[in-house]
């Protein structure tokens, strides 16, 4: 049974705050169980993922701090299991649509049109982050554990979001911003990427926040939440707010006050509705003769995409390569360029053709199997984990419906992540057998 932490005992007058509370979990759980000093590494790893801003050169090759970051969380992996004499478990329901999604991947480096460019996104978006999660299958021991990687998510994505909604205020109170326009960023290039990485964040947060059985994991979630609406809000992200209203809807399925939550979220949306900000930029969708509306650049952007697809059909652009191959079917008129199509099914498709959308399908798929068969099935301790992996791929699935939830370097990271949270405890069970192997 889960222990609950001593904070959570604590009277409501206590000084300690929730950053506080959040690295005590952390590093009570840093000292338990395999792999210690890992553990810390990836949680360090996991607030750094945004930190792929910060850019310079090795000689010739890029890189940037969240890279450097999960290569010494590897490193680090790799010395402990030889220290403990650890066998690292990989096999998992993951493991073949993963090799096909890499095999996809490397193929498409071979016929994008600038192969180096192509080769630093297969690192930074495909083995990077999937290596990184190999190794949150072996370290994930305890829901606790898992948490704190989750935990470290929502930093680092708190943070920027923090940041980015200050700009936004203050560009609000100078009337500096109209709000059909987009907004102004920092950290980020778009106030979307501020939307993406959250919404994943928030979903998990909620699931612990309803369904936790510990009081002290409950209230730093529903804290991690809140802030990452307001942040969420002041996106002005439309594809945000759409997954943020199915994952309200799921979190209300899920628990037994549903008729309650689905009340409060309605009169929560027709509150947020009532100011003006967010209700003019809502209401720009709606109308289809404004220029400011962005679905009918969607819609004109996902039929060129088609037509250069069914030219490309097998393997589509490749890999930084869709601002280059759609050049001949779009409007040179047309001021706007994208590197993507905006959709979750052509972006994969253009990116890593035919076999990567089944790759990535095929992961998506088995992710939302195992989650659910988790969140039904489950012990008491891992079942709002399982949950939460749930409700995040389900912001993923969303928001990619209009937008890129996976090609970049922080959301692959994020993706890989909380996935493997629900493969973690079937790891467990490997890694007790290995045990017992090498027991004499």
């Amino acid at each position: 049974m889960q222990r609950t932490s001593p904070v959570a005992h604590r009277g409501s007058g206590t000084a300690e705050t929730w950053w506080r509370r959040w690295v005590s979990i952390t590093t009570t759980e840093s000292v338990r169980g395999h792999y210690p000093v890992t553990f810390v590494s990836s949680i360090a790893t996991c607030v750094l993922a945004p930190a792929y801003t910060i850019r310079w050169h090795v000689g010739p090759l890029p890189t940037t701090v969240l890279e450097n970051a999960i290569l010494v969380t590897i490193a680090v992996f790799a010395v402990e299991s030889l220290r403990q004499g650890a066998v690292p478990v990989w096999r998992s329901g993951l493991v073949a649509p993963s090799l096909l999604f890499l095999a996809a991947g490397a193929i498409s480096v071979f016929v994008a049109p600038d192969q180096r460019a192509a080769l630093g996104l297969y690192r930074a978006y495909f083995i990077e982050p999937m290596a990184f999660g190999l190794v949150l299958l072996n370290v994930v021991s305890t829901p606790r554990r898992a948490l704190g990687v989750a935990g470290g998510l929502a930093v680092g994505g708190l943070l920027v979001g923090v940041a980015n909604s200050a700009v936004v205020v203050e560009a609000l109170r100078q009337h500096t911003y109209d709000v059909v326009n987009t907004p102004p960023v920092v950290v980020y290039n778009t106030a979307n990427a501020v939307a993406l990485f959250l919404g994943p964040l928030i979903a998990f947060g909620g699931a612990v926040a309803l369904h936790s059985a510990g009081r002290t994991e409950r209230w730093l979630a529903a804290a991690a939440v809140l802030l990452g609406l307001i942040c969420m809000v002041l996106s002005f992200s439309r594809g945000g707010y759409l997954a943020m209203a199915a994952v309200a809807l799921g979190l209300a399925l899920t628990h037994r006050w549903r008729w309650r939550l689905l009340t409060a979220g309605v009169l929560a949306s027709v509150a947020l509705l009532a100011i003006s900000p967010i209700r003019h930029r809502v209401l720009t969708e709606f109308d289809l003769s404004n220029g400011h509306n962005t679905l009918v650049g969607r819609f004109h952007l996902w039929s060129v995409a088609l037509q250069m697809l069914r030219d490309h059909p097998v393997f589509g652009a490749g890999l930084s390569g869709f601002a280059t191959v759609i050049g001949p079917y779009w409007n040179p008129t047309n001021v706007d360029r994208f590197t993507y199509p905006h959709n979750i099914v052509l972006n994969s498709w253009s990116e890593t053709g035919i076999l990567g959308l089944v790759a990535f399908g095929w992961i998506i798929v088995i992710g939302f199997m195992r989650s659910w068969h988790g969140w039904r099935s489950a012990s008491a301790e891992w079942k709002y984990i399982h949950l939460g992996v749930l409700l995040a791929l389900l912001a993923v699935v969303v928001h990619g419906l209009v937008d890129v939830p996976y090609l970049k370097n922080d959301l692959s990271l994020e993706f890989w992540s909380l996935l493997c949270l629900s493969f973690a405890p079937a790891a467990l069970v490997a890694r007790a057998a290995n045990a017992t192997k090498a027991a004499p």
